[in-house]
């Protein structure tokens, strides 16, 4: 076969159409024609789009809301073969009202954001709980090196008068798998910065999370029924837990987390309001507590049932944290009367290793376990706990538990 073809191919890349012409002459074979157009096929499959929220009329001047615009975005992206990128231009501010973002989406996505993104300065309502969410997203990527600020202020403000009873999370994302979250520079949540629900599969590494101290309800990041989760090398200091697990969360590392301002890395609350927990498989590593609240901590209420167990807190540093090593399972929130209750969770297999620091309080560890069901299976290896204030004696508390120590002891001396 002799002859000569023209074949045109159309691809997308950044958003553009581009026309591709090849000139295939003398050819004498025809398996390698087909060759050839596997070779071609594969390379502009691998093309990405990228499509920025300017694209769609965002303006960027931290002024006029941005909303439509990347709703119109999104609307995009999720129709997209190719593994798209959303993306949020640096070098600009978008101001961005309350936007939810809503798979199942046509292939994985990426959410880059560079620039900033920023709330409204005054109250909504606060349906969904939520101020930016992302549901029902398979292969989900939020990352970049921009900022999102939820001017929470007025929120606080209003919660501080009574005048609001919640607030919305700045991030939310729930359902689907495979998410990853990266880079990104969180500050001023209206309630909590990151909220994770639902998803197997969970990455978040390399970002900031700022508030301060006394903002409230500002926890960092919040995981709830998410399975096989790693939150690594992050700083997040705000007016709450830095990170809580929450019920039905299992096979979950944390590691190389700086704690503080905040409450501490928390298991729970669990069981409020007579429900079940379930919550195992944690290992907490390599993190540093500075002036927080509470350390490594694990909270449940009276009249909960269920369980939380295999938690592991291993390589951790604390430096003047009011109480570094605390087991509450008399929690009860401020706002609540909480009756004496029988049921309890039952907290179980819990491993304390090389847990070293100062204490700002004269309780550096209390295990304070329900009355009916013990805690058990407690094991502390290298702790080592001093005042932060040579003149205190720091001191521990320890009732209903089964513990197990090293030879060595622990510091300060603790009797179950």
């Amino acid at each position: 076969m002799v002859g000569k073809l023209v074949v045109s191919f159309a691809f997308v890349s950044l958003g553009s159409v581009v026309n591709v012409c090849v000139c295939i002459s003398c050819m004498q074979e025809y398996e390698g024609f087909l060759v050839f157009l596997v070779l071609v096929s594969s390379a502009v499959g691998g093309l990405a789009t990228v499509i920025s929220v300017v694209d769609h009329g965002a303006i960027g001047d931290g002024i006029i809301d941005d909303l439509e615009a990347f709703k119109q975005t999104w609307s995009a992206v999720c129709g997209d073969l190719s593994t798209p990128t959303f993306l949020v231009p640096a070098g600009m501010t978008f101001l961005l009202s309350k936007v939810s973002f809503s798979g199942p989406c046509n292939s994985p996505i990426v959410v880059q954001i560079d620039g900033t993104i920023v709330a409204l300065n005054n109250l909504w309502d606060t349906d969904g709980n939520y101020w930016i969410n992302f549901e029902n997203v398979d292969g989900l990527s939020i990352n970049g090196s921009g900022i999102i600020d939820g001017q929470g202020e007025i929120w606080w403000n209003c919660k501080r008068s009574a005048n609001c009873i919640t607030a919305p999370n700045a991030l939310s994302i729930s359902g689907g798998s495979n998410f990853t979250l990266s880079g990104l520079n969180f500050t001023n949540s209206q309630q909590k910065h990151i909220g994770i629900y639902g998803i197997v599969g969970v990455q978040v590494h390399g970002i900031s999370i700022t508030a301060p101290g006394d903002s409230p309800n500002t926890d960092g990041i919040y995981i709830r029924s998410c399975q096989h989760v790693t939150v690594s090398n992050s700083t997040i200091g705000t007016g709450d837990d830095c990170i809580s697990i929450g019920n039905g969360t299992s096979d979950v590392n944390v590691t190389q987390i700086t704690c503080g301002p905040g409450h501490g890395i928390s298991i729970g609350s669990l069981g409020e309001e007579e429900t079940q927990a379930a919550v195992e498989q944690v290992h907490v590593s390599n993190c540093n507590f500075l002036q927080t609240q509470n350390g490594v901590r694990i909270k449940t209420w009276q009249g909960g049932s269920g369980y939380a167990r295999n938690l592991t807190f291993e390589t951790i540093n604390f430096i003047a944290v009011y109480h570094p090593i605390l087991i509450d399972q008399y929690y009860c929130n401020g706002d609540y009367d909480c009756p004496n209750m029988t049921s309890a969770v039952q907290v179980s297999d819990v491993r304390y290793i090389r847990a070293t620091g100062t204490s700002s309080s004269d309780m550096a560890i209390s295990l304070n376990c329900s009355q009916t069901t013990a805690c058990t299976g407690i094991t502390m290896d290298g702790v080592n706990i001093q005042p932060a204030d040579a003149s205190v004696k720091a001191a521990s508390f320890c009732y209903n538990a089964q513990l197990t120590t090293t030879n060595d002891g622990v510091v300060p001396e603790i009797f179950c």
